[in-house]
């Protein structure tokens, strides 16, 4: 069923109704101005290269272009999956590391960055499952349970920062214990999480609560972002290198012993975030060959958008307008 899914942008068609009036006003004004000249037929001679009609086809045009640009603006969509449908699929929590160490420049524009960046990109190739997302520093937070509305949870992926979590650090620990807990414990398959971060634990219980994980069925799959040799991390608002309680300048690196010996721990796979794209494929090649089950769609899985073409047609207006003249053909 087609929805509009920016419904408050159509209240801006309204302003097309005064416009209307204003151009309907100024036609008869131009009359009345015309009339008052003095002789009809002098003024008629006077403006004789004068198209009337084609002004007419301009201001027209200038209105409907705009109220197709307003249509565009309220995104005209068709969701893919209506809601209550089944699929085949797992469950796949996504575990993202939003410590300040994340901001650094090793990878561009910033580890956080490209790592929003594969998990956008792992979501278009996820849809038919469910997913969910917990973003972690210092302490963890279930920030979306989860769902198989792909455009909700890249919603919550695009606002994801490094102040939604006030405690700094790394407890990758607590991040593995609540997606243990957020997925369904009665279930021994079906299960995967996704564990993308630099690796800089500040604590030694990631590889035992891993071991968790596994007794319940859960494959943990870990995504290294940096470099080896380490970056410094730049201070909100002077882009001053961070530096510690000694003043020395603080260099944060990518710890990849530890998410191999993580994944290794629950049969999973692990993998540097070079290239993106060569990244998200393999891992959602992995995912497929996971075994699968039954899952209602309690929203809509994705949408199919028809904005461009009202923003085409109402483009394509506006330059036919710029390029009509008012001057009669001879």
């Amino acid at each position: 069923m087609l929805q509009f899914q920016y419904i408050e942008f159509l209240f801006g068609l309204a302003i097309l109704l005064p416009l209307v009036g204003l151009f309907l006003f100024v036609i008869h004004w131009k009359k009345k101005k015309q009339q008052q000249l003095g002789d009809n037929r002098l003024v008629t001679q006077l403006t004789s290269n004068y198209s009337h009609q084609k002004y007419q086809i301009k201001i027209v045009a200038v209105i409907v272009c705009i109220g197709l640009l307003i249509l565009s603006a309220a995104n005209l969509r068709m969701p893919l999956l209506p809601k209550g449908s089944a699929t085949k699929g797992v469950d796949v929590m996504i575990l993202l590391d939003v410590s300040k160490s994340m901001l650094s420049e090793d990878e561009k524009p910033t580890r956080l960055d490209k790592a929003k960046e594969l998990i956008y990109q792992l979501l278009d190739k996820l849809q038919g499952n469910r997913v969910g997302l917990i973003l972690f520093a210092g302490q963890a937070y279930l920030q979306m349970p989860l769902t198989a509305d792909v455009t909700a949870a890249k919603m919550f992926v695009s606002n994801a920062n490094t102040d939604v979590v006030n405690l700094q650090g790394t407890v990758i620990s607590e991040a593995l214990t609540l997606c243990n807990n957020s997925l369904d414990v009665r279930e021994k398959k079906y299960k995967a999480a996704i564990l993308i971060t630099d690796g800089e634990d500040h604590e030694e219980k990631a590889v035992e609560t891993a071991k968790t994980l596994t007794e319940t069925g859960v494959v943990l799959h870990t995504i290294g972002v940096g470099t080896v040799g380490g970056a410094t991390i730049k201070e909100a608002g002077t882009n001053d290198a961070k530096r510690d309680v000694n003043g020395e300048t603080i260099i944060t690196k990518l710890n990849p012993d530890l998410l191999e010996e993580l994944s290794k721990t629950t049969g999973g796979t692990y993998q540097t975030l070079n290239k993106t794209d060569e990244v998200s494929a393999r891992l959602i090649n992995t995912l497929k060959e996971m075994e699968t089950k039954p899952i209602n769609n309690s929203g809509f899985v994705d949408y199919q958008s028809y904005y461009t073409i009202f923003l085409a047609i109402g483009v394509a207006l506006l330059l036919v307008e710029i390029f009509i003249s008012e001057k009669k053909t001879i």
